[in-house]
């Protein structure tokens, strides 16, 4: 079974590329969705611990004050990693290990911060997704509570653009059409004959 990595920083198309993924019958983890059930779950009484702060009246984590605490504070974002990357890779662990099972022939590993947590070295081949600087912003700046600030302060905690384009495999541009990049995802994946 070949495991494909499939990074990109935020706003550059990891979404929709992940979704033509599954349409084409390939198994897709998403780390982002994996780390919104700990949120809720299995994590939820570490994070409340570590950052009292961002305990709702209801019991439950503010993702905004969360987000705030840790876009401004690099020793707090690592607190917050060292408690949920393990649960991540553990249920990472398990989807390659169901699909194995399975005798599936790929999966991806929808992993924003694949470089950045060394995660690329478990796969086989790695697409980035990538569009111009211009786009991203546009794109990240239409989501709901998002500011200018709060995204140049993501981008700054992410490894650069560039440089995960250069130590990729592939690069999918997805600034130039959804039927380009559906080509160019298929071309790097051996779909297309």
């Amino acid at each position: 079974m070949r495991i494909i990595g499939l990074t990109g920083s935020i706003g550059m198309g990891k979404s929709v590329t992940a979704h033509v993924l599954r349409r084409l019958n390939i198994p897709v983890f998403d780390s982002d969705a994996c780390v919104h059930e700990l949120l809720d779950g299995q994590a939820k009484a570490f994070i409340l611990n570590k950052f009292p702060d961002c305990k709702t009246k209801e019991n439950r984590i503010d993702r905004q004050k969360l987000g705030l605490v840790i876009y401004k504070n690099p020793e707090a974002r690592t607190c917050l990693e060292l408690i949920l990357h393990p649960m991540v890779w553990e249920a990472q662990r398990q989807f390659l290990a169901r699909h194995q099972r399975a005798r599936r022939k790929r999966v991806v590993l929808d992993i924003p911060l694949l470089y950045e947590t060394g995660r690329d070295r478990i796969c086989d081949l790695v697409i980035c997704v990538s569009a111009p600087q211009f786009l991203q912003k546009q794109r990240v700046l239409r989501r709901p509570n998002m500011t200018e600030d709060k995204f140049l302060s993501i981008v700054k905690a992410q490894m650069p653009d560039r440089q995960k384009r250069l130590l990729s495999d592939n690069v999918i541009p997805t600034g130039l059409g959804f039927g380009f990049a559906l080509r160019r995802i298929k071309k790097a994946l051996r779909l297309d004959g």
